[in-house]
């Protein structure tokens, strides 16, 4: 087989290449930009030279939220036996932020710039314990709560990507033990051989309730039990998110009576997704339920898809979570369900209340507070609930904040920070972080500069004697 032989150019190739590539050498350096070019690119120098001057400065700088004037409330107590500061806050999961129910947010609804706030404000209230709800990122949130001092414990609804979390001072608090509450699977009547009317929902939501027994520090025979939860949140469904709020009572009341802690106080805090107007919240607080709640009750008592399969679907998609956008005009339409028949173990308005009368009357934290702050006259600006829903002064509820949730789509109070004291130790409430101002809220939250998520942080301090 013959080899091939290597090409062998000629000395009149080699010299035009030669003389082409001196030519072309040449030209480079002759060229000389045009002054546009050279504008142009000292421009983009500049621009360079500010986004690393201004990355370098955000990393020096603390985020910025707007801080708020904190309440204190004249006592009676001389020597309380403990004060206990308590924060809850829905810090709106960042995957289930959807860009098209937030239209004036903007950058605020990014990591970068959510998460900082966010995590300034949380430490900014020193509480001693905190109930936070819609958490996800846990792996950017539980060092930032380690480096503070604080120990958490997380839970989450089967299949859901976010969940609550409670955490605590570790030099004032020890865990003893906890309990996560799914609303799906408790069972509210004995009077049934069927399995889903024993449950008596109307809908499977995935929701939970998660409680915490935090002893305190160095005297274990006393101490808290910390309940936190975020109900459904679809607003026509007023008959579930009322039969998962009385769960909720009667499970505290069970955890306590099982560990033996009768004499501790609880504390129930969270976003309940309901305003204070609501059956539920009525019956929470120990009011009666009115006409137009027990209305609200019989419209809602409804047997979602999720429970009966054979429903005729009228929307392709269920919404299982908050803010998907998937129903169109939530307020008023329930879709993929039919009307409860009595063979669906669904709760009358007394077996209900009944639900609700087996615990503690729960008392409000901001509600107490406010309502003492306009007795005495020293409210200031400041609004509530009852300033912009029609209620009977002698309601309780009436001196909620008048937003705890304000986007531009909705403004409501969904918040609260629930308590019941013992016979052996009462509780007073000592003061209260002052809620938003409507005029700080008003473009629509979150907002750079304002709060990072579409809630508002409450925080109240609380005297045991």
């Amino acid at each position: 087989m013959s080899q091939l032989q290597p090409r062998t150019l000629s000395p009149a190739f080699s010299r035009a290449c030669s003389s082409r590539s001196l030519m072309e050498t040449k030209r480079m350096f002759d060229y000389k930009p045009t002054p546009e070019q050279l504008a142009l690119s000292e421009e983009r120098r500049r621009q360079r030279e500010a986004k690393k001057l201004q990355q370098q400065n955000a990393a020096h700088l603390p985020p910025m939220f707007l801080s708020r004037s904190w309440k204190s409330l004249p006592s009676t107590q001389t020597a309380p036996r403990s004060t206990i500061k308590v924060m809850s806050w829905n810090l709106l999961a960042q995957c289930l932020i959807r860009s098209n129910l937030f239209p004036t947010s903007s950058k605020a609804l990014k990591t970068s710039h959510r998460e900082p706030m966010i995590h300034a404000e949380i430490l900014s209230h020193s509480a001693d314990i905190m109930c936070m709800q819609e958490v996800d990122r846990l792996e950017k949130l539980s060092p930032v709560l380690e480096q503070a001092g604080y120990s958490s414990t997380y839970a989450t609804g089967p299949g859901k990507q976010h969940g609550c979390l409670i955490a605590y001072k570790q030099n004032k608090y020890n865990r003893v033990d906890e309990l996560i509450i799914e609303y799906d699977k408790q069972e509210v009547r004995e009077d049934s051989s069927h399995p889903a009317a024993r449950i008596g929902s109307s809908r499977i939501t995935k929701n939970i309730g998660f409680m915490v027994a935090l002893a305190e520090a160095g005297a274990d025979h006393q101490g808290v039990i910390v309940a936190t939860t975020h109900l459904f949140w679809h607003p026509a469904f007023t008959y579930e998110r009322t039969r998962q709020a009385g769960i909720l009572i009667r499970e505290v009341l069970n955890y306590r009576q099982s560990m033996k802690l009768d004499h501790w106080p609880y504390i129930i805090a969270g976003d309940f997704n309901f305003a204070p107007d609501d059956p539920a919240y009525s019956l929470l607080v120990g009011d009666p339920l009115t006409e137009a709640q027990s209305q609200r009750l019989h419209m809602s008592r409804v047997i979602h898809i999720t429970i009966d399969p054979t429903v005729p679907p009228t929307t392709k998609k269920a919404d299982d979570e908050e803010g998907d956008g998937s129903e169109a005009d939530p307020d008023r339409v329930i879709n993929n369900s039919r009307v409860a028949t009595s063979s669906d173990g669904l709760l009358s308005d007394l077996e209900l209340t009944s639900l609700f009368t087996n615990g503690a009357k729960l008392r409000s934290a901001y509600d107490e507070g406010q309502r003492a702050q306009r007795d005495n006259g020293t409210l200031g600006d400041l609004y509530i609930f009852g300033d912009r829903v029609s209620s009977p002064p002698t309601r309780l509820g009436v001196h909620e904040p008048m937003w705890t949730s304000y986007t531009h789509y909705w403004k409501t109070t969904l918040d609260y920070i629930f308590f019941v004291d013992t016979p052996k130790h009462s509780i007073t409430v000592a003061g209260y972080l002052n809620p938003h101002c409507t005029t700080d809220m008003e473009t629509g939250l979150p907002q750079i500069g304002i709060c990072g998520s579409d809630h508002v942080s409450l925080c109240a301090e609380l005297l045991l004697s």
